[in-house]
């Protein structure tokens, strides 16, 4: 009895597959370039109009017949793979891209009308197709779409294939056609004369170099013995091969192609070809897998340089399941050949990162000391057990995105004079395992006590004075705008742990400068007189306002200043595009204000409207606990301090 079911597909599955699946117009233009490399074609052009209205990819394939059209073009989840009349091969030995069958569906996410023009055997013929027809066949709940015949005189070919999609949705169009290009060129592997298959846009040939990837690399790790393809060998510093074969695994699993790094991360920022900090798969010349390196999970800093390209065939295997989703851009994540390659790009990237923070530290620092030899000078000053660290450091510093020379050499200052601290503080395992008697490492740490309490004396001797002149300054009841610039300029008698900030002072001038102030600001802030000493402190805006010693001040005066004050720094942070500024603000004063005795709560909620934070310094306090706090270092400083305890025998 023969079973009473029975499975349809209705037209409306297209709106899935194709209309609404691909949403950019590089993934859409791929699978026609695919279907062309099946095609047996040398060249594929792809062709925009003047206003990006119509688009045309024409191929000098094999073409197609009538027959070929509606048995195979037409036919949607048609798998030549699986078509034993044709094979896995094209007639010029080419692995087949295609698979699904669903991939000349993209077209129409980007286009509303599509016309394929095709010749084969001197007999040419075309078709018309509309996003609109397929849509009333779906409403006439139709078994089937019916394109509509181009008349001979409208087909445009007589060798191959043209696509012309017309009523273009220019909103998935992207940035540029050389936008364009540089994402297709990252989409094959198979461009160039050593695959006889070329893409052009607009008659210009997409190269390898348009990748933009191995143009920017430093350091290059390739499977195999040789360098990829399009490889300057000028620009690359270093190089070192990879095993090709996943011996671990089941199977006759390998992989060729490289993984590089850049000299710095935003070289890899590139506009028009996307994020550069990938590593794409290929898979049968074509995109695989677009990202590879976020699948990962690898959170080390030397990710950040990390570009590629990896050709792995076993996961488009003709024999195993298919393991691309319908779009084409991922993969089943749990199947055992991607869980493989996981594995043995985890293992690849260790050694890469080990070998890279070698390379670099070697050619950054080389590079810093050839334009700074002041640098060069250091280094030689140092044991060997702290130099490798040290030149870890230059090379972290180099590789910095700074634009300014001035300002990347202020930064190894500051450095430098980190490092000498952490020296003397750091774990001796590294320096005692380099020396082979235990008076050399006494000597050392003599060495280092000395030093140490040279560099604490100097320090807070220094800021001793500046507290003390400070004293002076609020005895002598200085006008507020002279203690502003003193304590502006010493912000760590505040909070000890505060250092003068820098990268503050754009905002600082726009805050004092009168008509540079951003449209925002009301006029009430805009005529008030502007007296605040900013400073950024580890993600927190700092306003500090002060008031002569023997000012009297009320709560509210406070309160209707700090919080113009808040109003105008958040304005200005947010058209900069800090989302959510952190601001406090600080009141220095002489004299205590009423509420300080009688009403402790409501001056505590007062300062918190004005913001989180926010709080009265009185001068007296403000000495006495900065006093406190360098007191102890100067008198832990002279204890330790051997060389001048020497100094003062001399005088005995």
């Amino acid at each position: 009895m023969p079973s009473p079911y029975k499975m349809t597909v209705d037209l409306n599955v297209l709106d899935h597959l194709g209309i609404n699946l691909y949403s950019n117009i590089a993934a859409v233009l791929t699978e026609a370039v695919a279907n062309a490399w099946d095609a047996d074609a040398s060249v594929v052009d792809i062709r925009f109009n003047s206003d990006s209205s119509e688009i045309e990819i024409q191929d000098d394939g094999i073409g197609m017949s009538i027959a070929d059209m509606n048995n195979k073009y037409l036919r949607v989840g048609y798998r030549r793979r699986e078509d034993s009349s044709v094979g896995t091969l094209t007639a010029k030995d080419r692995p087949v891209m295609g698979r699904k069958g669903l991939g000349k569906l993209s077209l129409f996410s980007i286009a509303e009308i599509i016309e394929v023009h095709s010749a084969k055997s001197g007999t040419k013929h075309g078709l018309r197709m509309t996003v609109d027809g397929i849509r009333q066949s779906v409403k006439k709940h139709a078994s089937l779409y019916v394109p509509d015949q181009l008349s001979t005189k409208e087909v445009k070919v007589s060798k191959g294939t043209l696509i012309r999609l017309k009523k273009i949705k220019k909103q998935r169009l992207g940035r540029s056609v050389d936008a364009l290009r540089k994402r297709l060129a990252r989409r094959f592997s198979v461009i160039g004369k050593s695959h006889g298959f070329q893409i052009k846009i607009d008659g210009e040939p997409v190269t390898v170099e348009d990748r933009g990837d191995l143009s920017v690399c430093q350091f290059v790790w390739h499977f195999g013995k040789k360098l990829p393809d399009g490889a300057k060998v000028s620009s690359i510093k270093e190089h070192q091969p990879l095993p090709q074969r996943m011996s671990s695994w089941d199977g006759d699993w390998s992989v060729s192609g490289w993984i590089g790094t850049s000299q710095l991360p935003k070289q890899l920022d590139n506009e028009d070809a996307g994020n550069l900090n990938s590593i794409v798969v290929f898979a049968r010349g074509r995109l695989f897998h677009e990202n590879i390196l976020d699948k990962l999970n690898d959170g080390r800093l030397y990710t950040k340089y990390l570009t590629g390209q990896i050709e792995a065939d076993f996961l488009d295997s003709d024999t195993e399941p298919d393991i691309a989703t319908s779009d084409r851009q991922r993969v089943q994540e749990d199947d055992p050949r991607y869980v493989a390659l996981l594995a043995f790009l985890k293992r690849q990237t260790t050694k890469i990162e080990k070998q890279w923070t070698e390379w670099r530290r070697k050619h950054e620092v080389q590079r810093a000391k050839e334009t700074i030899p002041a640098l060069d000078l250091w280094l030689k000053t140092l044991q060997s057990g702290f130099r490798d660290s040290a030149e870890e450091l230059i090379s972290k510093i180099s590789a910095l995105p700074i634009e300014r020379e001035d300002d990347r050499r202020e930064l190894y200052k500051h450095g430098i004079m980190a490092f000498e601290r952490m020296k003397l503080r750091g774990s001796t395992e590294k320096l005692v395992a380099s020396i082979d008697n235990l008076e050399k490492v006494l000597k050392l740490l003599a060495d280092r006590d000395a030093l140490e309490a040279s560099m604490y004396r100097d320090i807070v001797k220094s800021r001793v004075d500046a507290i003390q002149q400070f004293q002076k300054l609020v005895d002598a009841e200085a006008k507020e705008r002279v203690l502003q610039k003193y304590l502006f300029d010493h912000l760590w008698l505040l909070d000890p742990s505060w250092e003068r900030a820098t990268g503050s002072e754009i905002m600082e001038t726009r805050l004092i400068e009168e008509g540079v102030i951003v449209a925002e600001l009301s006029k009430k802030e805009k005529l008030g007189r502007v007296d605040i000493a900013y400073r950024t402190m580890a993600g927190k805006h700092i306003i500090v306002e002060l008031k002569r010693a023997d000012r009297q001040m009320k709560l509210l005066e406070l309160q209707e200043q700090g919080q113009t004050y808040v109003d105008k720094v958040r304005k200005i942070l947010l058209k900069q595009g800090e989302k959510t500024p952190n601001i406090e603000v600080i009141f220095v004063i002489g004299q205590p204000i009423a509420e300080e005795a009688n009403n402790p709560e409501r001056l505590k909620s007062s300062m918190a409207a004005v913001s989180p934070g926010s709080r009265i310094i009185h001068y007296d306090t403000l000495i006495k606990s900065a006093q406190e706090s360098y007191a102890d270092y100067l008198k832990r400083s002279k204890e330790l301090d051997k060389l001048e305890q020497i100094l003062e025998k001399l005088y005995e």
